[in-house]
């Protein structure tokens, strides 16, 4: 369904909008504004589409997530003040009032699964219009779901139209059945209450929850991708997410709970460290294969209120590593079959998120998976930004601006559309007074014509002769 998404107004408070920022003139830069409630950092980015297609960010805030565990809410009163922090941060930046947010939703209560619709239409002579897809769309949202779970998005897939199948746009052709296949995503009613409560509290609007997979494939997957077959792994820090693609449609998507932070436990425990600490090693040092040539290697970590250094070996971290890293391998092979496309992925594995970041793990993937795979990042649809934003540990955030943007070309279009059909309707109503015969079957041209036959009186005549 499209979203409409307001234009943000110039900040009028002179702390948020400082001398050296230029000041924007929003009714004619429609902007949006993305945040990402991660687990270890929640991000906030306005962005606006430029003159070349791209998307230039104007600003960005993060803060760090204290509230949030494995991508639901534990913690309202910490969430709110780190949301508070990365939007204020964020204005600050781009010297726009921020009053309405698109929000990434993730977390191990997300589930998806396949579910098809039918209508039935009266008439084959007109053409099957947007709004009897939509309609079909539409009436999914009202199945009952399971208990304490609701839907988060429908998905089209395919249609058929009168039992001709693998249509991807029924829109303009004529048919009495209409069947779509949509993918259906659903989320627990608490976890999704409990994020907007969040948002509201922060003195925010939302104006679109977007599942982060679907956002995060938004930024860093190319349509070729999508068409050939590909599997996104977003590797955050409480989540692992897929979001599987076959012939430019979503096909499967899945929510694995373990991400970078449970590996920054294992350090934790496995080295007896800080937490601080093991997050740095696996940050410096860490890798997602461990190779003999590591074991002459160690790391000295300080030790604590006049203890004696602790010596860490890097190929001890290495193992402790790959261990997790090919555990959540698991679980994503699991998903590929699941879908049932395991042989029909010939893009292969695209890595993004933060734990994408851990070397060697493209190499791993690739090994334990047989299919290739690459680092993912939103550069190519970006414009203005800075190298850091580049990294694949913005892809979710980058994907929501993006996502943001394309829903509102889509509701842009649409109207253009509308106005032109309306349009078109006047002229023709104009064209042609009520009774005026402007298109009509074939049994109606016969009947027309027969009934033609007999009121010809020359006819008539000849007949009673």
């Amino acid at each position: 369904m499209p979203l409409n998404f307001p234009t943000f107004r110039p900040s009028s408070n002179p702390q948020l909008a400082p001398a050296e920022t230029p000041v924007i003139q929003a009714p004619e830069m429609p902007l949006v504004v993305g945040l990402d409630i991660g687990t270890t950092k929640i991000c906030a980015v306005v962005g606006m589409r430029n003159a070349n297609g791209k998307v230039d960010i104007l600003g960005m805030g993060k803060a760090v997530s204290h509230g949030v565990n494995r991508g639901t809410v534990a913690n309202i009163e910490l969430t709110v003040k780190s949301i508070t922090e990365a939007v204020n941060e964020a204005s600050t930046a781009s010297g726009v009032d921020i009053g309405t947010v698109n929000v990434g939703i993730a977390g191990q209560h997300i589930r998806s699964h396949q579910q098809r619709n039918m209508l039935t239409r009266h008439d084959r002579q007109t053409e099957i219009s947007r709004e009897d897809v939509d309609r079909l769309r539409t009436e999914i949202f009202r199945v009952p779901q399971q208990a304490g779970y609701e839907i988060i998005n429908v998905l089209a897939q395919d249609y058929i139209v009168d039992g001709e199948k693998d249509i991807t746009n029924p829109v303009g052709m004529s048919g009495i059945t209409l069947e779509g296949m949509f993918h259906v995503i659903t989320g627990s009613v608490g976890a999704i209450m409990n994020i907007k409560r969040c948002v509201e509290r922060a003195n925010l609007e939302i104006e679109g929850l977007t599942l982060e997979p679907l956002a995060s494939a938004q930024a860093v997957l190319g349509e070729d991708e999508k068409e050939a077959g590909v599997v996104l792994v977003d590797i955050g820090g409480g989540t692992t997410d897929v979001a599987i693609f076959h012939q430019n449609i979503i096909r499967h998507t899945a929510v694995i709970p373990l991400g970078g932070n449970v590996i920054t436990h294992d350090i934790q425990e496995g080295c007896s460290v800080l937490f601080d600490q093991a997050e740095a090693l696996k940050v410096r040092f860490g890798s997602a294969v461990a190779h003999s040539n590591m074991a002459n290697e160690v790391v000295s970590i300080p030790g604590l209120r006049g203890r004696e250094p602790r010596e860490v070996s890097v190929h001890t971290l290495a193992s402790i590593i790959t261990a997790r890293v090919k555990e959540i391998i698991k679980h994503v092979q699991f998903e590929i079959r699941n879908s049932g496309l395991e042989k029909r992925l010939s893009a292969g594995i695209v890595l993004t998120g933060g734990g994408a970041q851990l070397r060697n793990i493209k190499h791993i993937f690739s090994v334990l998976t047989g299919l290739e795979a690459r680092i993912g990042d939103s550069r190519e649809h970006l414009g203005n930004v800075s190298e850091e934003f580049k990294s694949p540990v913005y892809a979710t955030v980058a994907g929501l601006v993006l996502t943001s943007l394309a829903e509102m070309d889509y509701r842009d279009k649409a109207r253009i559309k509308t106005a032109e059909e309306e349009e078109l309707s006047i002229d023709q109503q104009s064209k042609n007074p009520p009774g005026t015969i402007v298109a009509e079957g074939l049994l109606g041209r016969l009947l027309r014509g027969l009934g033609g036959m007999l009121a010809d009186p020359d006819l008539n005549q000849h007949n009673r002769h």
